[in-house]
């Protein structure tokens, strides 16, 4: 592996991934443990090819990997990953992986199709302000992933109890109450997480770092927190069940179908009108 680029092994990772959503498929259909472990160690190794690819980019930018599009991207998918890789040592909550493999292929692919520079026009953070920013950013998105695709899994569990499948009753899935407080966690954790993102934003844009003022990206960031907010609001006082899952999952929607939409429209983070970024040729 060493002579391929880390976009060449990244690509190796996003075919393991779409082998785990054709396998997810026949998961569904199948409906047993045996095979989800299967689609573990399936996802395992597009993980570890992942793992391998963002280490080699980190190396060919002298810099962190995560401050350009395609590498936020990336991480967002790494995130995701590690944090199912995780849950998924248990096996009650294992099956998350046959309704998380489509997204985290869909995902994988958008990255390979976006451009791969470094802005000058990025805010500068001194020290590790600007690691934070990127990374507290990334981890909400991957936060918010997961509680769509635990909500994608409460939807598909209440219908199997209204239809007395016989998934439901073998209970391979966790209960409906477990899969909506997972749901919330993780809605929440983003938020958090999010929240974290933007104060550094205001913080250092009040330093003079950089301005914040007319910049859609912005704009699009308040939007994204209010709508957020708004979720975990209503889901406290009025909804619950289908409707909050059904939220979870319309939210990440729109935050997937507006994320590259929202930075060609920022002069700060369009990516372009970013200068390529020098790096070792063999890297390209």
């Amino acid at each position: 592996m060493s002579s391929l680029t880390d976009r060449q092994i990244f690509g190796i990772a996003v075919i393991l991934y779409g082998i785990s959503a054709v396998y997810s498929i026949f998961l569904l259909r199948r409906e047993t443990r045996r095979d989800n472990r299967v689609n573990y160690f399936l996802l395992l190794a597009a993980f570890l090819a992942h793992s391998y690819s963002m280490v080699l980019s980190g190396f060919s930018l002298a810099s962190c990997p995560i401050k350009n599009l395609y590498g936020a991207t990336t991480f967002v998918l790494w995130t995701m990953v590690a944090a199912y890789l995780l849950v998924g040592s248990f096996h009650k909550l294992r099956f998350l992986g046959a309704f998380a493999s489509p997204l985290l292929f869909g995902i994988g692919v958008f990255a390979l199709f976006t451009p791969r520079h470094v802005s000058e026009a990025v805010p500068n953070f001194t020290g590790g302000w600007g690691s934070l920013h990127i990374a507290a950013f990334t981890l909400a998105y991957a936060a918010w992933g997961l509680s769509a695709v635990a909500g994608v899994m409460y939807l598909t569990q209440e219908r199997d109890l209204k239809m007395h499948k016989l998934r439901a009753i073998l209970s391979l899935m966790p209960p409906i109450q477990r899969l909506e407080m997972v749901t919330n966690r993780l809605l929440i954790a983003g938020f958090v997480l999010f929240t974290i993102g933007l104060g550094v934003s205001v913080t250092f844009a009040h330093k003079g770092e950089f301005t914040m003022r007319g910049d859609f990206k912005v704009i699009w960031a308040a939007f994204v927190w209010l709508l957020y907010l708004g979720l975990i609001l209503l889901r406290w006082k009025f909804w619950r069940g289908r409707r909050f899952a059904g939220s979870a999952i319309g939210a990440f929607a729109f935050v997937l179908l507006t994320f590259w939409g929202s930075s060609l429209m920022s002069p700060s983070h369009d990516p372009r009108a970013m200068p390529e970024t020098k790096t070792n040729p063999q890297r390209q």
